[in-house]
């Protein structure tokens, strides 16, 4: 299977595995990684997803060029047509986990754009190397880059196509820590599980409220703040969050 997708407790784990194509983006993993979101996004036992590659040597490299450049001819003016196209259109309020093992280049570099946090291994680069190919990136990359990291450095990346190393990738924020590939699963699933320990509508809340924030007045921002804890005051977590809290013990929140 091009995607392996298995839920450990609360947490969903999406592995990218064409190690043999550097876990580059196929028609058939393009479907079964949309099917899987999809699932995630639709299962309420699960909290927070994280995506990684197998192997050493990539996280993935994007669009298979042999297999998926050529599509795109055929979805020229079908607006959300096309492979991945959750990467447009899917709201997706968990928290999801970007573990990148190796190379995460054009579309690999975009799906772990669509991703909340980052954690890279020591050996991993990033880049969007579709200029070179007379293209942008068609997965949100020129939108997401540039919220992600100082507009300058995004510029260099999407013009240029030259990639840049874990390090750079911090220093600019582009990833949130960097380990040693021994250390990035556990790192990985140790983030996920203090995700899980948090009321997960208030952090589905956060994330909506972020993202949505980001694209509107400061004031309708605000306001759709006030929205979102207007709804969150009447869940039963809420009152378990507060009531573990006066009694000095963990608090065991349930989604609802």
């Amino acid at each position: 299977m091009p995607i392996d997708y298995v839920k450990e407790g609360r947490i969903a784990i999406f592995t990218l595995n064409r190690p043999e194509a550097l876990n580059a983006i196929d028609p058939e993993s393009a479907e079964e990684l949309s099917r899987a979101f999809v699932d995630f996004r639709d299962d309420n036992d699960l909290w927070v997803g994280i995506i990684t590659g197998t192997g050493i040597k990539a996280f993935s490299v994007g669009a298979d060029i042999k297999t998926m450049l050529p599509e795109l001819k055929n979805f020229r003016g079908q607006p959300g047509a096309g492979p991945l196209n959750f990467m447009r259109g899917l709201n997706l309020w968990k928290p999801m986990i970007a573990a990148i093992n190796g190379a995460a280049l054009g579309g690999g570099l975009e799906i772990a754009l669509f991703c909340d946090f980052r954690i890279a291994s020591e050996k991993a680069i990033f880049g969007t190397p579709e200029v070179t190919l007379g293209l942008i990136p068609g997965w949100g990359g020129t939108q997401r880059l540039p919220r992600a990291i100082p507009f300058a450095k995004a510029a260099e990346l999407l013009l240029t196509g030259k990639p840049i190393n874990a390090q750079e990738a911090y220093r600019i924020g582009l990833v949130n820590k960097v380990v040693p590939l021994p250390e990035l699963m556990p790192t990985a699933k140790q983030m996920a599980e203090m995700l899980c320990q948090r009321a997960p509508l208030a952090v589905r809340a956060a994330k909506q409220a972020m993202i949505h924030g980001m694209n509107v007045s400061l004031g309708d921002g605000l306001e759709l703040e006030r929205t979102l804890n207007d709804f969150l005051v009447t869940t039963d977590d809420f009152d378990e969050g507060c009531k573990a809290f006066t009694e000095k013990r963990q608090a065991v929140f349930k989604g609802k």
